[in-house]
């Protein structure tokens, strides 16, 4: 059984940063066919922000705190569409974790759904619309689904991974319903799309952080 600690996710974080500056120029590249060429900058911003700042809270900080100082830090680094999906992301993951200590297994899973939810529950997306929701809601489900049949966190995330990674290929054959990239149409078809593509990155930290024991 795992447990996650303070530092864990201050660990987690920074390697979302680190990812996110080794993915930035890919990112940007899928952003600039049906956006503004700036998203893999935002992911990074913001996740560096978010890691800056909770490396520099207390060991004994409450786990909420940690989440909802991500938030702060992401939302203030970023000002695109991203920064209050994030941030709302951050957040409920925080409220799922409320007064807990540390998080086991069911906990960790119960915050990657909420995780998620936010996500869709604050850009009101659905899955087809061509979004990061492609990514995100399929792999809270397939997260959650492995943790009823028994799997253990590592699991869980490699069959949220699994299942993320599906969603974003399947947004290349999507005409985008939401943002910027609605207004192309047709010509959206057979790029992927970026939010779905960075949602992969965090997911696929997920799961390289919390290896199987």
């Amino acid at each position: 059984m795992t447990t996650v600690t303070v530092d864990d996710l201050r660990s987690l974080f920074a390697r979302i940063a680190e990812a996110m500056t080794r993915e930035k120029d890919r990112l940007c590249e899928l952003d600039g066919v049906i956006g503004d060429a700036d998203h893999g900058i935002a992911m990074e911003l913001g996740f560096v922000a978010a890691a800056k700042a909770v490396s520099e809270l207390d060991a004994t900080a409450d786990l909420t705190l940690v989440f909802n100082t991500a938030a702060k830090s992401f939302l203030n680094a970023v000002g695109a569409s991203s920064g209050p999906l994030y941030a709302t992301a951050l957040m409920r993951a925080g409220a799922s974790a409320k007064g807990k200590v540390s998080l086991n297994d069911d906990d960790m899973v119960e915050v990657f759904a909420a995780f998620a939810k936010g996500i869709q529950d604050r850009g009101k997306a659905e899955v087809g619309e061509k979004t990061m929701v492609d990514a995100w809601a399929p792999a809270a489900t397939a997260c959650r689904q492995a943790r009823e049949q028994g799997q253990p966190l590592a699991g869980c995330l490699a069959a949220a991974l699994e299942a993320g990674q599906k969603g974003a290929e399947a947004t290349k054959d999507m005409i985008a319903a939401k943002g910027r990239s609605s207004r192309l149409g047709d010509r959206a078809l057979g790029h992927m799309d970026p939010g779905a593509a960075s949602a992969v990155v965090v997911i696929s930290c997920f799961k390289d952080h919390f290896p199987s024991e």
